[in-house]
């Protein structure tokens, strides 16, 4: 019962965590990376799309996306949902493929993705302490309900407490990856 809990709040932490890994790809560091853009919405058919469903993202180079629309008739609604987007890039098509320029962030910018990574991983952490309630919430359950003993209860508190605090170490190391991934000019 216990373990089937701890488990379940176990899958449901790593999940944030790759959330926040994806969250944190987002953010442009100076160097291309197709996870910039490959979230972004694009007016296709009347219907928003993820750009990386109408095509190909590549980076040639550190400082240079390519991107290429498997229709070219997608191609100004690309150009269009990139110059829309907070990125501050700017694509230039020369009719079958768009490429964008990444420039070096300037140190002002650098702060203020610093502070949003942090202010990420701040949610993070908040729902991973969510998650542990959640699941001692559960136990308490369990114990009141006389299907665990209260040494079977104290050894979950105990795990559960261990587990969140890992996970905390992880969100807080990948952010300050993150932000050292930022500082590198």
């Amino acid at each position: 019962m216990a373990s089937d809990i701890l488990r379940n709040i176990e899958e449901k932490m790593q999940i944030s965590v790759g959330v926040l890994k994806q969250e944190l790809d987002t953010i442009r560091t100076g160097h291309a990376t197709p996870a910039l853009v490959e979230h972004l919405k694009v007016e296709y058919a009347g219907v928003p799309t993820p750009l990386q469903q109408i095509a190909g993202i590549s980076a040639s180079g550190a400082k240079l996306l390519i991107i290429q629309p498997w229709d070219r008739g997608g191609l100004h609604s690309i150009e269009k949902a990139i110059l829309k987007s907070d990125l501050g890039l700017n694509p230039v098509s020369d009719g079958n493929v768009i490429r964008i320029n990444i420039p070096p962030l300037s140190e002002e910018r650098r702060q203020e993705l610093s502070k949003t990574v942090w202010k990420r991983v701040e949610e993070r952490r908040v729902a991973i302490r969510n998650l542990r309630r959640e699941a001692m919430d559960e136990l308490k359950g369990l114990e009141r309900n006389k299907e665990i003993s209260q040494d079977e209860h104290k050894r979950a508190l105990d795990q559960l407490q261990k587990l969140t605090d890992s996970f905390i170490i992880d969100v807080e190391q990948i952010g300050k990856d993150k932000e050292t991934e930022l500082k590198e000019v």
